[in-house]
């Protein structure tokens, strides 16, 4: 018995290292409007000319490409963002450079390709 309680806990040690590293929570698309009303603002991270094709109302625009190069001008360092992109990507790269950089982020593991609400 004490040799399978060791083997579980080997396991469970060795699972918990392999666990996600990232700071912040990943949610499915479906959770969007629970996280926008405990006061998180979308933050698409598609270029500007897909932003203006359509995006979430309400939606802020910092491309990905400008966080790349260190460029967080217009982000408040108190605020809580939803991060979202065109299809999952992006964002994730987005969500991990936010948190780098200390920000409450939640990224949304899809993106605006299934996005099913209204758009502005």
């Amino acid at each position: 018995m004490k040799k399978l309680m060791g083997l579980i806990a080997v396991v469970m040690l060795v699972l918990a290292a392999c666990g996600s590293q990232e700071g912040y929570e990943t949610i499915a698309i479906d959770g969007i409007q629970k996280k926008m009303e405990e006061g998180y603002t979308v933050l698409d991270v598609r270029e500007p000319s897909e932003f203006d094709a359509g995006h979430i109302p309400g939606a802020s625009n910092k491309p990905l490409s400008d966080l790349q190069q260190g460029n967080f001008e217009g982000l408040d360092t108190d605020g809580k963002y939803i991060v979202i992109c065109q299809s999952g990507n992006r964002s994730k790269q987005a969500s991990d450079l936010l948190s780098e950089e200390k920000y409450k982020v939640v990224n949304v593991s899809e993106g605006m390709s299934s996005w099913a609400g209204e758009i502005e």
